[in-house]
């Protein structure tokens, strides 16, 4: 009988982890399909859990490539304790792929030392553990690769702790003096190190994620009423004299609704009525007449040569253009007879028009991306690179979520591999998964649900997700209204409702925008909906801003302060640094943001507080409590806050500090925080000790 053949195993085992495991790496992306992103001078925190077997003490190191391929290191500091969590912060300065991996070690000093300082005042095992500890010293004496003075003094130590003259206690204090500990601190006694894999992070420029914007119409820009109530577009060159002003108030990016000819079958009348008369507009995102489509610019806003002269003159004030780059066509777009299976065509024969039931929109036809994808994907890289030949850099994309995933993935990730200083911002107001799943196949902004949270509770969790939940992938452009958007908040708020807004906006996310005639608080809806009546979609709307301005109806001077203030405040400029404190009324926000002295060009700390009444229509007393280890004041008992809005100032401690705050006056602070002794505790960076999301 022949005897049974035993099977072998053709596994072939790969191991998940090394010696020291090192789990849970950050930044990242949580499928880990996607890289992580961040923009150019963003600080963000990397780390990773780490941990090992028994009861010995391990550390971490961080190793950051940047672009050029040289690799700086930084250490990793343990956060909370049980957590197993390391922590670090570095700034990204440079535009491009960075890469990461994390070293981790056995700490042997670390581990020696907290055995000998309970073993040794106690008598245990106390040779053999001083003789572990001169070992150790020996070795890192004999290191050549250590600097000459650390060897020296580390091979004196060495001999101190063989010395069997020297009494016990007095051979433990000289391995455990803050020199001895700095200088081991600064290159650890590592033993079985281990290395996770290198990791990505592409780094964009600044404006994919810090900035300033605001929208307008350049056809109502210098727009004249006729006698026969009619208009006179408004023109690039009309649009340009406002330019200055824009800039004026601190704005960085001007976006533009789409500027191509519009269509007029089904054209929406005022207000988005069906019976659109002769000298209606029309909406501009029923995009293509028979002057041509995407690539074209309506000819009542002039010519290309005119729009060249608008980005020269946008150049020229320190503004870049946003375009809206918006995939659909009108029934008149020359794509629908070029291009009929770009649509939906229905059993009656008919094209499909967009539609959000209950709300139709008769003028706009959807594309669909699956009877020729190949063919629709080159058509929108080739409008994309149209515009960008003509020096556009910026483009806000119009309800990316209706558009494949894919599709989107492909486009910007072909776009950004030939021009990468470009930036789409999804104009998305969907569910989470959608929103998010847009941010991390590759646009660089996104719109949010920020209109829609007005209460303390909302924007405590709110804008604390925004800063640690999702901040690895998506990053918010906080809008304060669009043409679209005007939340109940602004319609019965009045003024206070507006500073409100613009206030936690312009603090809370380092992008924020907003939609032209905000800083003249026009806020009468259209009844039944969420928008201006006699919505600028529809109709020309020229407003005197001026005129406004010099009566104190204008809400530009306090924008233009917002602005100031960012600007003057480098902790303003970053999104992974807000932090929620308490208010005893469930009306008063408080938040803070902080940049520690080594990321900023002064080398000083940065501290800002922002306290706001988040109801308009009141006056709130309460007081408010700090963990002042999160803007760099651990162990202060009082610090001083200088408002930066009204220039009032005040010395407050950790608790119990008194806020009065009238809606019907100044509804917000926005606090600068200094230490009362001019002292920072350099000792803790609350960044690096705050456990990540």
């Amino acid at each position: 009988m022949a005897k049974k053949q035993e099977k072998l195993s053709t596994h072939t085992f790969v191991p998940a982890v090394g010696r020291i495991p090192i789990l849970d790496l950050f930044p990242a992306v949580a499928e880990r399909r996607f890289t992580p992103k961040a923009f150019a001078g963003e600080v963000v925190p990397f780390g990773a859990v780490v941990f090992r077997e028994g009861h010995d003490i391990v550390g971490a190191r961080l190793e950051v490539q940047d672009p050029a391929g040289e690799v700086s290191e930084y250490a990793l500091s343990p956060t909370d304790d049980g957590t197993d969590r390391f922590r670090t912060l570095v700034r990204l300065g440079e535009q491009g792929v960075w890469r990461y991996r994390i070293r981790a070690y056995g700490d042997d000093y670390a581990t020696w030392e907290h055995n000998a300082l309970i073993k040794i005042p106690a008598g245990l095992d106390v040779s053999v553990t001083l003789l572990i500890g001169a070992q150790l010293f020996a070795a890192a004496g004999a290191d050549d690769t250590r600097h000459p003075a650390d060897r020296a003094v580390f091979a004196a130590v060495a001999a101190t702790l063989g010395d069997a003259a020297v009494p016990a206690l007095d051979r433990l204090t000289a391995a455990t003096t803050p020199d001895i500990q700095r200088a081991v601190a600064d290159r650890p006694f590592e033993s079985i190190p281990t290395h996770s894999e290198w990791r990505d992070v592409l780094v964009e420029r600044t404006l994919a994620g810090s900035g300033a914007w605001y929208e307008f119409f350049p056809r109502s820009i210098g727009a004249k009423k006729n006698p026969d109530g009619s208009f006179t577009s408004g023109t690039f060159r009309s649009a340009a004299r406002r330019l200055p002003a824009v800039a004026a108030m601190g704005f960085d990016v001007l976006y533009l609704p789409p500027i191509h000819p519009i269509g007029r079958s089904y054209r929406k009348g005022p207000n988005n009525t069906l019976n659109a008369g002769p000298f209606d507009p029309g909406s501009p995102w029923a995009i293509g007449a028979a002057e041509g489509g995407h690539d074209a610019v309506h000819p009542d806003l002039g010519t290309i040569s005119d729009f060249k002269y608008f980005m020269t003159s946008a150049k020229k004030a320190g503004l870049e253009i946003a375009l809206d780059f918006a995939l659909q066509a009108s029934p008149d777009h020359p794509w629908v007879t070029e291009h009929p299976e770009w649509f939906t065509t229905l059993p009656d024969g008919s094209i499909a028009f967009a539609e959000n039931p209950p709300k139709k929109y008769q003028d706009i036809y959807p594309i669909n991306f699956d009877n020729d994808p190949e063919g629709i994907r080159a058509e929108s890289l080739r409008i994309l690179r149209h515009w960008i030949a003509l020096g556009v850099r910026i483009f806000r994309v119009d309800n990316p979520h209706t558009k494949p995933l894919d599709f989107w993935e492909y486009v910007i990730a072909t776009i950004n591999a030939e021009y990468p200083d470009v930036v789409f911002l999804a104009e998305a107001f969907t569910r989470p998964a959608i929103m998010q799943g847009l941010a991390k196949v590759g646009f660089q902004q996104s719109y949010t649900y920020f209109t829609w949270r007005n209460t303390k509770e909302e924007l405590s969790e709110f804008l604390t997700g925004l800063a640690h939940d999702t901040a690895d992938f998506m990053r918010p452009n906080l809008w304060v209204n669009t043409p679209d958007i005007l939340t109940q908040f602004l319609q019965f708020g009045g003024r206070a409702a507006y500073k409100i807004r613009a206030a936690i906006a312009a603090t809370a996310a380092p992008t924020w925008a907003v939609y032209s005639g905000y800083e003249l608080m026009e806020n009468v809806a259209r009844p039944g909906a969420e928008e201006n009546i006699d919505s600028e979609k529809f109709e020309y709307r020229p407003r005197d801003f001026a005129r406004a301005e010099a009566a104190g109806l204008s809400l530009a001077p306090y924008i233009t302060r917002l602005n100031e203030i960012r600007r003057a405040h480098p902790a303003l400029g970053q999104l992974r640094n807000l932090d929620v404190h308490w208010s005893d009324d469930d009306a008063i926000l408080v938040y803070s943001k902080y940049l520690a002295a080594e990321f900023t060009s002064n080398g000083a700390p940065d501290a800002i507080v922002v306290i706001a009444n988040v109801d308009p229509h009141s006056v709130r007393e309460t007081r408010v409590h700090f963990d002042v280890t999160r803007f760099g004041l651990a162990g202060a008992t009082e610090f001083r806050v200088t408002d930066l809005l009204n220039g009032e100032s005040w010395v407050w401690g950790v608790s119990n500090n008194f806020v009065r705050l009238d809606a019907f006056t100044e509804p917000v602070h926005i606090l600068h925080v200094e230490p009362v002794d001019g002292v920072w505790n350099s000792d803790i960076n609350p960044q690096e000790t705050a456990a990540h999301s």
